[in-house]
């Protein structure tokens, strides 16, 4: 009995982190779902042109995520040691290394823009279609690039609040940018209130001022609420940290930066085969890729808490019992990739009717959502697995079962396909996506050898 009432209070602890995470990410994927309608009603060139300058803006995303990730790992388990100085360094790093991470990569995005988008519109399909799509690809992303400082700002303040396992107000500040960037795609894609109809560069200008607006949030409020958030004591009186600590932060941060890079990439490779078989597979994917991340909320967000738990766990000293609890936090959150793999498999006939796109491309669609429920429970295990191993700053390893796997067996087999078999583009998705399970395999041994239980902070 007292196990079992054990095991209700580790989930209940690992739900409070979680549920804010999920209604968040969930709103947040629920209004670009809302955006992908709205630009779609402008035309199909503006869709496939916005979809391809965010699957670019997915790989800032994530180079950003690894960099704070990093010294998120300190944080957490600087948590479960009590040490707010410690929290201060880990806060400070952050914010530094962001911001000069977000200029190099605005730089880079700016020139590399026409290229890299081009590299998306090599299938076979209409040149003049192709040409519309790179025209309105490119000044979508020249508006979007403004963004990406106050992302890497944004990313140092939400990712502290979480892995101090306060969740709730990242949520808030998303939630009053997300209402932002929905009232201002209906005002600038359309033209209302006498304003002008900008379509696909409408939408770039309300993403813009909504980043502003959720940095502004959580600036403020953490200021405010010191007794809350004590790291925020003192934090810009100087930008000081200890020499011997930004080693260990910039080891743990590289890594994992590394492999949110080469996994970002290498999904942008395996969404470039797809549409080296067909300009369709743009647009169709992004139509999946769109209810994918609505669906995928509760084990995306679930995978994230079961890391900062574990980390606070590991922090405290507790390394028995975070082997012991590893397990139960995974197969939760495959409970919860079960659940809406199923939603996501039910609607599959019906969601791609809300685009005003072709038939072939709907249905297409329809099956690249159908493929993805169907390894949506598998993702699930993985993304549990990766957190969990992050956890105790095993980043080379991480590396090894993220990006290296997917470079290794996904890349090339999509790679492969597009260029050397006659399989359409449906079977190419199944088969990428197939290939998780041997990933769970790989996660499986992971986990359970245990490599990844250490505590960090202890000497510090």
């Amino acid at each position: 009995m007292t196990k079992a009432k054990n095991e209700r209070s580790y989930i209940r602890m690992l739900l409070a982190i979680a549920i804010p995470m999920m209604v968040q990410n969930g709103i947040s994927n629920f209004v670009n779902l809302l955006d992908n309608l709205m630009i779609g009603k402008v035309g199909t060139n503006a869709l496939s042109g916005v979809a391809i300058a965010n699957q670019l803006m997915f790989v800032f995303f994530l180079v950003i995520f690894g960099a704070t990730a990093g010294a998120g790992i300190f944080t957490a388990q600087y948590k479960g040691n009590g040490d707010n100085e410690g929290i201060r360094y880990t806060f400070r790093f952050k914010i530094v290394f962001n911001t000069l991470l977000a200029a190099v990569c605005t730089c880079v995005l700016l020139m590399l823009a026409p290229t890299l988008i081009n590299l998306f519109l090599l299938g076979e399909g209409d040149p003049a279609d192709a040409a519309e799509t790179l025209k309105i690809g490119i000044s979508y992303m020249r508006i979007i690039l403004i963004s990406l400082v106050p992302v890497g700002l944004t990313q140092a303040y939400a990712g502290t609040l979480r892995d101090l396992g306060s969740t709730r107000v990242p949520m808030y500040a998303s939630i009053c940018a997300i209402l932002v960037n929905l009232v201002g795609n209906w005002l600038l894609i359309y033209g209302k209130l006498g304003l002008p109809a900008l379509g696909a560069d409408g939408a770039a200008i309300a993403t813009v001022i909504s980043r502003f607006v959720e940095l502004a949030i959580l600036i403020i409020y953490t200021g405010r609420h010191s007794k809350m958030f004590p790291f925020i004591k003192g934090a810009f009186k100087n930008f000081k940290v200890p020499v011997d600590l930004v080693g260990k932060f910039i080891l743990k941060s590289l890594p994992l930066m590394l492999n949110e890079t080469l996994w970002s990439l290498g999904m942008t490779v395996i969404n470039q085969s797809y549409s080296y078989r067909s300009l369709d597979a743009v647009a169709a994917m992004n139509i999946q890729s769109t209810i994918w991340n609505v669906m995928g909320v509760s084990f995306l967000a679930m995978g994230e808490a079961v890391g900062i738990m574990m980390g606070h766990i590991l922090g405290s000293g507790e390394l028995d019992t975070a082997r012991q609890k590893a397990d139960t936090m995974r197969w939760f959150t495959v409970a919860c990739g079960v659940f809406f793999a199923a939603i996501m498999a039910a609607i599959s006939p019906f969601f791609p009717l809300l685009y005003n796109t072709s038939d072939e491309i709907r249905s297409l669609a329809s099956g690249f959502i159908l493929i993805a429920a169907c390894a949506m429970p598998f993702v699930a295990y993985t993304h549990a697995s990766y957190f969990i191993i992050r956890s105790g700053g095993n980043t080379l390893i991480t590396v090894l079962f993220d990006s290296i796997y997917t470079w290794a067996i996904a890349v090339s087999a999509a790679f492969f396909m597009s260029r050397y078999t006659d399989l359409s583009v449906t079977w190419m998705l199944a088969v990428v996506n197939g290939l998780e399970v041997i990933k769970c395999f790989i996660a499986f041994l992971f986990v359970r050898s245990g490599m990844w239980v250490k505590n960090l902070v202890k000497a510090n």
